[in-house]
């Protein structure tokens, strides 16, 4: 298939600064002072003394300043157990030995420890003497106690069955002490926080850039901390919120199907062909709602329909696990959780099924605020065998969710078709405080192509032209092969899968994230954050920057998705592919839209003494946006991969565009042609600056990113506007 060279990925920079200090392995721990010292021999005085009389050695010991206190003391507390790393760097910031910094933690580790030991015996001690002097009084009442039966003293035979409860329950706790006392000692020298969640954890200590800081994050997967989160702070329901959960999800479904069936004057006729919500209407017509708007909110509705390809039964099960629902819709959907199944359904299948559910949805842009949502989804199958599945916000329940968003009686109508196909009515209802939107992105959020209904059905219509093609048992005569087997195309198209998956959950503006800005000359700002990478087979471990940029170009938004996505244009824009001819190797087609499609690249680089590589790239498009991503791929995986081999432990770090129009444009006859007019463009990258996952980010790493993003914005720039021209 390819030869089997290995290469590093052109988006991997070793930017960690080197060294070759050595800890002078020749000492041992046990030979050097531990209080940072050094020795020194006073010389005998006279030659009438003998030598084996020389008075012992005097030891002058090294007193730190207090500024070098105070700086391991701090960094003590994020990081009790640097490692040899941070040991050289914070020797040399404070002008130290390596093994001075060495021993003063492990100096300071003890004395923790044992102040530790010291607070946790105290509390040991006053607890074993609360429950001795508990037992007494128990012993005491025994003796004093008399037998119902003859009135004479109670044997120790007949305790009361409250003594018997609360004997048990004094060796009850006796053994949580013991073991929380164990659990504790785990934990010596690490902060309180640490205590207080006992899941593992990495160190919430900021990354000093120089410039800004930004938090670490845990995993991949949107979990940075420091941010403000608003999903994490919601549980699930009381006992006493289910009846009127219940209560508003019946109501919410009677709203959603006559929303979905009605015309004028519910629904009334806007300009240029598109429909609008008559709001008096509406609230006449619905009476048992989630309440009036709330001041300073602004109200989206729309209504869109289409048809699928795809059964019924698999679209209800999408739409009822939030783990597919996020997957199919991950352009929109940056995470999502469901809290509380309160009802699984009847007859073995979803109707009647209720569930409490969390979500965040976003536009691939950091540029435009998520909207975080606390609802209730309820699915029902209708006389006439339409299903329905609704959501609608239970924020009324929660009166302290500062919720910025509001989820009226929003979801989709799934009528099934005699081919198979399933035809769908999508119907959005939001009510949302957008003020903090960039200026550049206000036309397309307040048109609804950025949330609304439209955009729900293209993304659900498109994926369901890929996953029918993922599902084909032969090789399309469409595609080009390097593929031979269909397991082989499945693991291809699986691997782009979650390429794109890594893309959309790391490029938008999620709570989740912490976005720093590096500069504030204008909207195209280039933003970053660091994400830490562990333990994952598909991610390539270490420390992850991600960069990203939005801006506006007066190109229409299908030019500029083909110019991106053609292979031959790549060495305009590619600064890292360094001028070498790029060939398609595979393409697998996943769409009516030419554009929909699952690409191998092969970079023939101009360099003799360079490798070549490999890339794999899917571009995506439909009514509402587009997408190109792509990432380097190492060859001898990628062959296992073709093989039919398992995707998931191919490491991949995906960059790319995505491609939104700048609103609504309109072509001839006043007919809607959503992109006639600019675009609007993200750029984003994911570079591993360092393979070492405590290593710290140095402000020359994010120099870089930073020329990096600049340079390939303004080769884009240059090179569609030129055709423009």
């Amino acid at each position: 298939m390819f030869q089997a060279n290995m290469f590093e990925g052109h988006h991997m920079f070793d930017m960690a600064p080197k060294s070759s200090e050595n800890d002078s392995s020749m000492l041992k721990d046990d030979d050097y002072e531990t209080k940072s010292g050094t020795e020194t021999m006073e010389a005998q005085s006279g030659d009438d003394k003998d030598p084996s009389e020389q008075r012992p050695k005097k030891k002058r010991y090294h007193r730190h300043t207090q500024r070098q206190i105070q700086d391991m003391e701090a960094f003590f507390k994020e990081c009790p157990h640097p490692d040899d790393k941070q040991r050289k760097e914070l020797s040399r910031e404070l002008g130290l030995e390596p093994l001075q910094v060495k021993f003063w933690f492990q100096n300071k580790r003890t004395q923790m420890k044992a102040q530790h030991e010291r607070s946790e015996n105290s509390i040991l001690k006053s607890e074993n003497e609360r429950l001795r002097a508990e037992n007494n009084r128990y012993k005491e009442a025994l003796r004093n106690a008399s037998c119902p039966n003859c009135g004479g003293p109670a044997a120790l035979g007949e305790m009361s069955f409250d003594e018997q409860h609360l004997r048990i329950e004094n060796v009850r706790l006796r053994e949580e002490i013991d073991r929380i006392s164990g659990i504790a000692a785990k934990y010596v020298g690490k902060p309180l926080s640490s205590l207080s969640n006992l899941s593992p954890r990495f160190p919430s200590r900021s990354l000093d850039l120089g410039v800004s800081s930004f938090g670490e994050q845990s995993g991949f997967v949107g979990e940075m901390f420091g941010a403000t989160d608003l999903l994490r702070s919601v549980t699930g329901p009381t006992e006493a919120d289910k009846p009127m959960i219940v209560e508003i999800a019946v109501a919410a479904m009677e709203e959603l199907m006559r929303m979905a069936q009605a015309g004028e004057p519910l629904w009334i006729h806007g300009e240029n062909n598109t429909e609008q919500l008559n709001e008096e209407e509406y609230l006449r017509t619905f009476t048992r709602g989630i309440g009036p708007k709330h001041l300073g909110m602004r109200s989206e509705a729309s209504r869109e329909s289409a048809v699928v390809i795809m059964n019924h039964v698999n679209l209800v099960e999408i739409l009822m696990d939030a783990n597919q629902w996020s997957t199919i819709f991950c352009g929109i959907v940056s995470r999502a959780m469901t809290l509380e199944v309160l009802s699984t359904g009847v007859a073995g299948n979803y109707n009647g099924a209720l569930q409490v559910m969390t979500a965040e949805f976003q536009v691939p842009s950091p540029l435009v605020p998520t909207r975080e949502n606390y609802f209730v989804r309820y699915c029902k199958q209708h006389t006439d065998g339409t299903w329905a599945v609704v959501d609608v916000s239970l924020d009324s329940l929660r009166p302290s969710l500062l919720s910025k968003c509001r989820r009226r009686p929003s979801g989709c109508l799934i009528q099934e078709l005699p081919n198979g196909y399933s035809k769908v009515v999508w119907v959005e209802h939001i009510e949302v405080d957008d003020r903090s939107v960039q200026n550049i992105y206000r036309p397309l959020v307040n048109s609804g192509l950025a949330f609304g209904a439209k955009r729900w059905v293209g993304t659900l219509d498109r994926q369901c032209e890929r996953l029918a093609s993922s599902m084909a048992i032969n090789i399309p005569s469409g595609d080009l092969c390097v593929i031979t087997t269909a397991e082989g195309r499945k693991s291809m198209l699986k691997l782009a899968e979650r390429m794109v998956m890594s893309f959309c959950t790391g490029v938008g503006a999620s709570t989740a994230h912490a976005w720093t800005t590096l500069s504030t000359t204008g909207s195209d700002d280039v933003r970053v954050m660091t994400r830490k990478s562990t333990d994952d087979p598909g991610r390539p471990p270490g420390i992850v920057l991600s960069a990203a940029t939005s801006f506006w170009i007066p190109v229409q938004s299908k030019r500029m998705f083909d110019f991106l996505r053609d292979e031959n244009n790549r060495s305009e824009w590619d600064i890292l592919s360094n001028g070498g001819q790029v060939q398609e190797m595979a393409h697998i087609a996943n769409g009516r839209d030419p554009g929909n499609c699952v690409s191998l690249l092969r970079v023939n680089s101009a360099n003799s003494s360079q490798s070549n590589m490999l890339i794999l790239q899917e571009s995506c498009t439909d009514s509402t946006g587009s997408y190109v991503i792509y990432a380097p791929v190492d060859i001898s995986a990628m062959n296992m991969v073709l093989s039919g081999g398992d995707p998931d432990y191919v490491a991949l770090l995906p960059s790319g565009f995505a491609i939104l129009p700048d609103g609504p444009g309109y072509g001839p006859a006043g007919i809607l042609d959503v992109g006639s007019g600019g675009s609007l463009l993200t750029v984003a990258f994911q570079i591993l600056v360092d393979s070492v996952p405590t290593a710290k980010l140095s402000l020359g790493s994010v120099a870089t990113v930073n020329s990096l993003i600049k340079c390939t914005v303004e080769r884009i720039k240059a090179a569609v506007m030129c055709d423009n021209a």
